[in-house]
């Protein structure tokens, strides 16, 4: 009996010890598992950690060149555009879709407010309302096709943008209205152009809507059913129905405040560059993307903070500057950025893995 127990205790004891080895063990590994389940909970954290390491690069290469208050916020001024389009295109990938259309509905609505104001003799805030229609409408299509008809975004968006940028060039006539008509007849179409001088930092309205614009949309989708359902329709359309969800409502919904959105960064591109013109920010799809992708939003959709958008576009300003003061070749920064967007997406490969 003695025996008996002697061998229970043995038992016991390396039962005790092996489950001791398994726990450090587990210890050990479960660093990587931990670090990836805080960047899969948090996904802006990892483009704010590059945008803040960056910042701190550039500090200490340029000195008070590049830390004063006026190369700060000429950051914000340099990618005021490129970021509330970023906004709208985040919309849109969180939704699993893609929205290649951003930049020739930001253009073709800047026309509609130029040419409505000055061909029309439209009163400047009903033509800018009319703007802001346009691109609504144009956003409305592109989900109404994706969400009714079942067409690939990709495909959806690509001819949209072929429509709308013929439509543009057909409908201006190629004509380009001046910064100085604007300004003696319909100063309001440069609203966002305006700065504010605070100290040695110069800031403009269209900044500081970028800014208001990625917090509300923040709020949107993180306390709002709406947002929910953004989120639920990305990851999985069919459960999202099953559970109740109409998907394609809120397709259409995503859409329509893309191009309401894109319409709003039109507004914003003739105060940045004074005049109207149809072929200003023809670039304005890809830097979208690149901005969305940086900021660790998931091209799979469903996954991503629109804040990351933010950080992804700021992360492209710092760089641009920062190399520029450096007198650096151009090109260094399209490689940079080239490198930051193979990252990004090779790390919400690996985050992805945390929900596997």
């Amino acid at each position: 009996m003695s025996e008996t127990a002697s061998k229970g205790q043995d038992y016991e004891s390396s039962l005790s010890r092996a489950t001791s080895s398994v726990a450090e063990f587990e210890r050990r590994k479960g660093l990587v598992p931990k670090i990836r389940g805080a960047l899969h909970s948090t996904p802006a954290l990892v483009p704010l950690i590059v945008l803040v390491l960056s910042i701190v690069v550039f500090g200490i290469l340029l000195g008070s060149k590049f830390f004063s208050p006026f190369a700060l916020t000429l950051i914000l001024q340099q990618v005021q555009i490129v970021g509330i389009v970023a906004a709208a295109q985040s919309l849109v990938i969180l939704t699993a879709g893609i929205d290649l259309s951003v930049g020739a509905i930001m253009v073709l609505s800047s026309v509609v407010m130029g040419q409505f104001t000055f061909r029309y003799g439209i009163p400047a805030p009903v033509s800018i309302l009319c703007g802001l229609a346009c691109g609504t409408l144009m956003g409305f299509i592109n989900g109404w096709l994706v969400a009714k008809v079942k067409l690939p975004p990709f495909i959806v968006t690509l001819g949209m943008w072929q429509i709308v940028l013929a439509t543009n060039f057909l409908y201006s006539a190629n004509e380009t209205i001046r910064a100085q008509e604007i300004e003696a007849q319909a100063p309001l179409l440069q609203f966002f152009g305006t700065v504010i001088a605070l100290g040695g930092a110069r800031l403009t309205y269209g900044a500081i809507f970028m800014l208001l614009l990625f917090l509300f949309l923040a709020y949107m989708l993180n306390q709002t059913a709406w947002g929910r359902h953004v989120y639920a329709v990305g990851d999985d359309k069919e459960s999202a129905e099953l559970s109740g969800i109409e998907a394609n409502k809120v397709l259409i919904s995503v859409y329509m405040a893309s191009g309401l959105i894109c319409a709003f960064a039109g507004w914003a591109l003739v105060g940045r560059i004074g005049s109207v013109s149809p072929t200003s920010g023809q670039l304005a799809n890809i830097e979208s993307i690149t901005a969305v992708v940086i900021g660790g939003i998931s091209l799979f959709g469903g996954r991503g903070a629109v804040m990351g958008s933010l950080f992804g576009a700021l992360i492209v300003g710092v760089f641009t500057l920062g190399l520029r003061l450096l007198g650096a070749d151009a090109q260094w920064t399209y490689l940079l950025i080239g490198v930051l967007i193979i990252g990004a997406v090779a790390v919400d490969q690996w985050i992805r893995k945390a929900s596997a």
